[in-house]
């Protein structure tokens, strides 16, 4: 018999393994789909849409499952715990086109985001797949799935030994709000899940405030009484005590917008939400390696998928980091999940696996996410728990050999209020934390969340510079007083991607890590005085001061919280802050631009200060005035003259003083496009767009 030289054999081995596995359901537990939609895609005549729902089990008894809090009082009498997801998927109706890469896409409250012209052209596959289970009404599964339906999960209810569903206390807060209609209990676009075991007001305490500092301190706390508020619905036609409701409140005397309206009451019907984590796991092990359900139910991608990347943004992002942590990138046959996991825009990791945890959640006070490591190597942490050990997110997947390979990204919101820098400094912020070979870290100094809208026009007055500030994000934050800032992600996450693609398929290793450090001099304490804050006309002459930005507040959630792992059970509610973390953030220039980061050309060709942060105003939503504005970012254009600048006091120098003219200002985006092109941080296709649209601008005509 003739031997196959080694490299022959070995790939002949590999094909007949891969052939083998396929040809068998996937060890993840999805034992049956259902296809209810298949529709053409409007975004790509060559592709298709498929939306569906997975039937999935989980056995308690399994390490990659047990972590999951009270999954034991969710199984059936079987001893599996059950849920439905939804999931849709773009592929390409050809698939002998498809590329072999599948982006697995966590959806953001629900929503799924587009998929690019880029990730068209190159063929590959979205999956995007539900995780979050808090069903409140305006988040349920639907009896069938559909191709523009949001991705909810369908989960059991906890019930202890005698069948009686749990029961814990719960928090909603109203804020911004007027009149003497009735207000429901939102968390960020969601209602709050959680009703009340008793619509008696006597088991719960209602508190308005006249002011919280982002550092937590409270101020006019007022109790209000019993009788003066109801668990109802209520409006000027049926007034105070209006109609028995338990999603909404309505209160006697009206509610003032001036004023945080904040309930505490005992709840039950507490899902188990952290199976979300093992779902999301499942149906992208199904999908990636299985050709049929349990009852033969072909899968639509079967035998296409070579490799997958978990992608998620903001929120989504969040979750990935905590899914990873908790282990979940090992499937239940032991095997790695994904090959790449990519969270954008997120820093922290995602509250969920909590009894009555709310993952809808802001970054508002007593909002749960920063706990335990947000760093990726083990590490100790020093200010919250000195004496315990070095924990890290990668622990686990370190232990079973199932780590993926890492690009986060990330702008100057996520710094000033999505509380990033413990992430790269620990809690004490007197050191960098290494990086592991399989991440990269990429920072877009300046930037708001998820970028701007981009081009020249956009930063400037009477052109394409909004007159009015920026809406906050958020549960009704409020308005900011600077109009959005354009700087955008889309050319740096087009190259990003195209370094993801090769990374995972090809083996080819990305640019390094660009991001503020301390070893570099580029991180200092978030103040104006320690980042060197130039004084702005259209901002108050001490922003941003030391207590501006958001920072990483310690709890006190009770004995029975783990908070290394984030998981467990919050027995005070609300919880009092420990202590305040110590916040950084990168340095900047003297226009007020911030040090670091990979090179983008509107930064490097600047028509502006450009701020990962605005300031909230008044109006009519007065609560949180002259605070950070949640997550959004601001802009302060140039003067056009040196007379203009000269007569409103600005320190920058003007347009003209810059670049002379407006042939000037196209050379000097040619010179970016130059250098990031060369830094493997924008592609030549791109590069020669924004020449092209810096030469039409409005630039200095």
């Amino acid at each position: 018999m003739k031997l196959l030289p080694a490299r022959q054999a070995l790939s002949t081995l590999t094909f007949g393994l891969a052939l083998l596995v396929s040809t068998y359901p996937s060890a993840a537990r999805v034992t049956r789909i259902v296809i209810d939609e298949t529709l053409p895609s409007a975004s790509n005549s060559a592709y298709e849409e498929v939306a569906g729902r997975a039937f999935g089990e989980l056995d308690p008894k399994l390490k990659q499952n047990a972590i999951i809090q009270d999954l034991k009082l969710g199984l059936d009498k079987d001893g599996k715990a059950r849920y439905v997801a939804s999931f849709l998927i773009r592929k390409p109706k050809d698939m002998s086109k498809a590329s072999g890469l599948m982006w697995h896409e966590v959806p953001n409250r629900g929503n799924v985001y587009a998929t690019t012209p880029e990730e068209f052209a190159f063929g590959d596959i979205m999956l995007a797949s539900s995780w979050q289970g808090d069903n409140s009404g305006w988040t349920a599964v639907r009896p069938t799935a559909s191709v523009a339906g949001r991705q909810f999960l369908q989960l059991p209810i906890a019930k202890d030994h005698l069948g009686k569903p749990v029961v814990g206390r719960v928090m909603g807060r109203i804020v911004n709000r007027s009149g003497s209609d009735s207000q429901p209990l939102i968390v960020q676009s969601n209602p709050v899940p959680y009703k009340p075991v008793s619509l008696d007001t006597r088991k719960a305490r209602l508190t308005s405030r006249t002011g919280e500092s982002m550092d937590g301190k409270v101020f006019g706390e007022v109790t209000i009484a019993p009788t003066d508020w109801a668990w109802a619905k209520c409006d000027v036609q049926h007034p105070f005590p209006g109609t028995p409701d338990a999603t909404q409140i309505c209160l006697k005397s009206g509610f003032d917008a001036a004023k945080l309206y904040q309930v505490t009451y005992a709840a039950a019907d507490a899902y188990v939400l952290g199976m979300g984590f093992a779902a999301w796991r499942d149906v992208g092990e199904f999908f990636k390696t299985a050709t049929a359900d349990d009852q033969g139910m072909a899968s639509p991608l079967a035998g296409a998928i070579h490799y997958s990347v978990g992608r998620g943004v903001s929120q989504s992002g969040n979750f990935l980091r905590g899914w990873l942590h908790l282990g979940f990138n090992q499937a239940e046959n032991g095997k790695p999940v994904h090959d790449g996991m990519w969270p954008i825009i997120a820093g922290r990791r995602i509250s969920l696996n909590t009894r009555f945890a709310q993952p809808d959640g802001v970054l508002e006070l007593y909002q749960l996410g920063s706990e335990g490591p947000q760093w990726w190597l083990p590490a100790k942490d020093k200010i919250r728990d000195p004496k315990g050990k070095a924990v890290g997110i990668l622990d686990r997947c370190l232990a079973t050999n199932t780590c993926p390979k890492i690009i986060e990204h990330f702008g100057s919101a996520e710094v000033w209020a999505l509380k990033l820098t413990p992430e790269w400094v620990g809690t004490d912020a007197k050191a960098d934390l290494p990086l592991p070979d399989n991440v990269r870290r990429y920072y877009i100094a300046s930037s708001n969340h998820n970028g701007g809208a981009g081009g020249f026009d956009t930063s400037l007055p009477g052109v394409g510079l909004p007159k009015t500030g920026v809406m906050c994000p958020g549960n009704n934050f409020g308005q900011g007083v600077l109009p959005a800032n354009p700087v955008p992600h889309t050319q740096t996450v087009n190259a990003i991607r195209a370094h993801f693609r090769g990374w995972v398929m090809k083996g080819v290793i990305p640019p390094n890590s660009r991001y503020p450090t301390l070893r570099e001099g580029m991180l200092a304490v978030a103040s104006k005085e320690g980042i060197g804050f130039p004084t702005l006309p259209m901002l108050r002459p001490t922003i941003p001061e030391a207590d501006f930005i958001m920072p990483v507040l310690d709890y006190d959630l009770g004995v029975q919280f783990n908070y290394a792992d984030g998981s467990g059970k919050v027995s005070n509610v609300p919880s009092k802050i420990k202590r305040v973390l110590k916040m950084l953030a990168p340095k900047v220039d003297a226009d007020g631009n911030e040090l670091g980061g990979v090179p983008v050309v509107l930064l490097d060709a600047p028509l502006g200060t450009y701020l990962g942060w605005n300031v909230t105003a008044g109006g009519a939503r007065p609560f949180h005035k002259d605070q950070v504005c949640n997550y959004a970012g601001g802009m302060i254009p140039f003067a056009k003259t040196m007379a203009e600048r000269k007569a409103m006091n600005d320190p920058r120098l003007s347009l003209e003083e810059r670049y002379g003219s407006h042939d000037g200002y196209a050379a000097a985006v040619t010179k970016a496009t130059e250098r990031a092109v060369v830094e493997g941080f924008l592609l030549p296709v791109d590069a020669v767009a924004l020449i092209a649209a810096a030469k039409a601008s409005a630039v200095l005509r």
